[in-house]
């Protein structure tokens, strides 16, 4: 019969030596997406190429992509209008057997804040998903993609294990 530890050890108990160290930095093995645009012009293919996975353009992905999604848009109001009938097709079953949505990714559709109305579509969006946002970027426009993505996509940085 095996016996459990002794809890009534009282103070200090040495580690023993033949114990592996822990890694002072733990990191999970980064999951494989397929980036689906919900219109032209999303930001699918510069997403993909900053932050690594599966451009999948305005398809769904095929069979041997990643089977994990992650819807883009714009954040315009056609974008942000296309994004509640996606994200219904997957609560409803009806996307690609084997598909599993993740998440929404929203690109910067122009520098500055959003206009009122769009923030409240942003928010109904929200409200079913969750949603990454990415801002403006000038250098990505210009096609300049090879500087650090901005500060506030790391938390997207963390889920795809892209560049931080």
């Amino acid at each position: 019969m095996r016996q459990g530890p002794e809890i009534w050890i009282r103070g200090p108990v040495a580690v023993p030596e033949t114990a592996p160290p822990e890694p002072a930095h733990p990191r999970a093995t980064a999951r494989a997406f397929s980036w689906v645009g919900l219109h032209g012009g999303a930001g699918v293919s510069t997403l993909a190429a900053v932050y690594g996975g599966h451009d999948s353009g305005r398809a769904w992905p095929g069979p041997a992509d990643p089977r994990s999604v992650l819807l883009v848009a714009r954040t315009h109001a056609a974008g942000l209008d296309a994004v509640v009938p996606a994200v219904e097709v997957f609560r409803r079953g009806e996307a690609p057997h084997g598909l599993d949505l993740n998440a929404v990714v929203l690109v910067a559709d122009a520098p500055g804040r959003l206009p009122r109305p769009l923030v409240q579509r942003l928010r109904t969006v929200e409200a079913l998903i969750d949603v990454y946002r990415v801002p403006w970027v000038p250098e990505w426009r210009l096609g300049d993609l090879t500087g650090r993505p901005p500060r506030e996509t790391e938390p997207l940085a963390r889920l795809t294990g892209g560049p931080r």
